[in-house]
């Protein structure tokens, strides 16, 4: 199987950059119409709650106000692959203008991201693989493995957002001599946020309102954190497996779900993952069709479509439930 994947994957990918470079040119209206919808919507919410008395209604506008701006730190990663408008200046810009205010090192997570593209499902140091080999799960003492037993509840509900971060900036650390920006990214990170916060609590203490200031902080990192970190799970795990090179690796190493069409807009178009890591220059308002395109090379070639399950919480519900190693033995190749 793995000989025969490996026979076809030249030609058919030589065949795929074909069909698929129409869809690689970047419309920024299309990125911009995501950063402006969602933004609107966040800070409309926000200064309905901030302008009320009523600390209930201002703990449902925040809520409801995180949910759209984790739409929005969605488009930052969009944006670190300058596929949200294209303008490079632009989405670099952005990406931390979005990234900052929830401590997020947007800088440190593109660099660490690259190796991502790179080594998921082909290199066990990938920094965004969540998922244990057998061998580590085995050498790990209890209370560990116990926790890896219920990942999933554990990094969603009480890792958060804050999870997220300390992932980051531990990972920056640990591959700094892997991509030669890390150092500099982390520093300019660290720094952007400071200078944020300082300015922020600056103007919550001459208004006396720092109790608000960090409750809502506090409802954001957690509704945040939960629609990310379910969205970081999703994607790769229990996927593991190299097979036929780098490119056909992503497209079977990476999940795909079906979700209704405004939800996989306001996620970039996330849902098609598998589309997004073997081409990541698409950009999100493209990957339906690529993913079509792809699907009708793969039968083609009579090799396995990828695969598509039933959205994000139907998926997420099922997976969290099952605990998954990666075989050494078997998915290392």
């Amino acid at each position: 199987m793995i000989m025969n994947l490996t026979q076809k994957s030249p030609a058919l990918f030589k065949e795929l950059r074909i069909a698929i470079a129409p869809l690689e040119k970047v419309n920024p209206l299309q990125g911009l119409a995501r950063i402006i919808f969602s933004s609107l919507i966040c800070f409309l919410l926000a200064y309905i709650g901030w302008s009320s008395s009523n600390l209930v209604i201002f703990a449902i506008c925040t809520f409801f106000a995180a949910i759209f701006y984790a739409f929005l730190i969605v488009c930052s990663h969009d944006a670190i692959h300058h596929t949200l408008t294209g303008w490079v200046w632009f989405d670099e810009i952005i990406a931390r203008i979005i990234s900052y205010p929830i401590l997020s090192a947007v800088g440190t997570y593109s660099e660490l991201h690259y190796l991502h593209h790179g080594w998921n499902g082909i290199n066990l140091d990938d920094p965004e693989r969540i998922q244990l080999t057998d061998v580590e799960y085995e050498n790990l003492p209890y209370l560990q493995q116990w926790y890896f037993r219920y990942q999933w509840l554990i990094n969603i509900f009480i890792g958060g957002a804050i999870g997220i971060v300390t992932k980051i900036v531990r990972k920056g650390w640990k591959h700094k001599c892997d991509r030669p920006n890390l150092r500099q990214q982390l520093i300019l990170d660290i720094t952007g946020i400071l200078i944020f916060h300082s300015v922020m609590l600056t103007w919550i203490l001459s208004q006396h309102l720092l109790w608000r200031y960090f409750l809502f902080w506090l409802i954001i990192e957690r509704v945040v954190g939960i629609i990310i970190q379910t969205r970081d799970h999703l994607e790769h795990y229990g996927k593991w497996q190299s097979l036929g090179g780098q490119q056909l690796t992503q497209l079977y190493a990476t999940r795909n779900l079906q979700v209704y069409p405004v939800i996989g807009w306001l996620m970039g178009g996330l849902n098609y993952h598998s589309v997004h890591h073997a081409f990541p220059q698409i950009p999100f308002n493209r990957l339906p069709e690529a993913y079509a395109i792809i699907q009708e090379h793969l039968e083609k070639y009579d090799l396995p479509p990828m695969d598509i399950q039933d959205g994000y919480i139907k998926t997420a519900l099922e997976k969290s439930k099952k605990p998954s190693l990666i075989k050494t033995s078997i998915e290392i190749m």
